[in-house]
């Protein structure tokens, strides 16, 4: 019985091709002033708008661009948001009906009118090698 079973343990312990998993460089624009961290999250779309995105990373703020990289994404379709934490609490600072009191972004500069930006707005495929996106900060949502 063990010798039978001998061919099917070697074919198991074959290695299978693993995707390999890739940053994503994402360069925030329209930084109004270098203070607090800009905050990147990388989301499936069932996870998009909310806070339990699967990546994120953060950099300090620099005036104009601030360039932030997300090690390690594996192959897959996702959507960026980011907002600018101007005063380092570690959230989005939201007023009145939830609307956000710091800037904010989305990938593909999806819009933002009235409501939350849309998931087919926003996604973008990312794959096995190193990827940079661009977006846009924005403060205005009317």
């Amino acid at each position: 019985m063990i010798l039978r079973l001998a061919p099917i343990a070697a074919a198991l312990a074959l290695p299978f091709p693993v995707l390999a998993a890739a940053p994503i460089e994402v360069a925030v624009t329209n930084v109004a002033q270098a203070k607090g961290r800009v905050h990147v999250d990388i989301c499936l779309q069932k996870q998009f708008m909310g806070s339990d995105c699967s990546w994120s990373a953060e950099a300090p703020a620099v005036l104009g661009t601030t360039i932030v990289t997300i090690p390690n994404v594996p192959p897959g379709r996702y959507a960026a948001q980011v907002f600018h934490d101007v005063n380092s609490s570690g959230k989005l600072e939201r007023g009145l009906f939830g609307i956000p009191k710091e800037p904010i972004g989305v990938s593909r500069d999806a819009p933002i009118h009235f409501a939350p930006p849309k998931w087919d707005d926003a996604w973008f495929d990312h794959g096995t090698e190193p990827q940079r996106i661009t977006l846009k900060l924005r403060s205005k949502f009317f």
